[in-house]
């Protein structure tokens, strides 16, 4: 699964209905500046539009995650099954930021604790300092994932 050869595709599919991007994008309910991301090969379509996508573009799905029609192709997979593999793959994408957030936060408290341990000596105080930057970048860190996961949930 090539993004840009999806990408071209959905493009030279669009092309040939003569729809806009903005007409396409009206009508499987996305704005104009996802179809042309899809496009450019900048991102792929999300689970919950794609089959709706493949109905507009008269496609059906695993060409549309080559990047070509294959009328030869047998396919091993109904679109169904795609499609729940898809959400699958996000679910797991977005587990994966909660996990590195939670993380990250867990290593800024812990470094902050740290920070305070070392604070007697001119190099002990470099070195508490040091560790309460580098705690609070990890926690910020650690914020902006879980706000990321937050924001793809809804």
């Amino acid at each position: 699964m090539n993004q840009i050869l999806t990408g071209k595709f959905i493009a030279q599919k669009r092309k040939e209905k003569n729809l806009t991007q903005e007409q396409l994008a009206e009508k499987i309910g996305v704005s104009n500046k996802t179809v042309s991301k899809w496009e450019t090969g900048k991102c792929m379509p999300d689970y919950s539009v794609i089959e709706l996508l493949c109905k507009e573009l008269n496609t059906t799905l695993p060409e549309l995650m080559n990047g070509e029609e294959d009328e030869k192709s047998i396919h091993t997979y109904d679109n169904e099954q795609i499609v729940e593999m898809l959400k699958e793959i996000q679910d797991l994408k977005r587990s994966k930021s909660l996990f590195i957030g939670f993380v990250l936060i867990i290593m800024g408290v812990v470094m902050i604790v740290l920070s305070q341990v070392f604070r007697d000596t001119s190099i002990q105080n470099f070195l508490s300092g040091f560790l309460l930057g580098l705690s609070i970048a990890e926690f910020l860190a650690g914020l902006f994932f879980l706000a990321r996961f937050v924001a793809r949930k809804e």
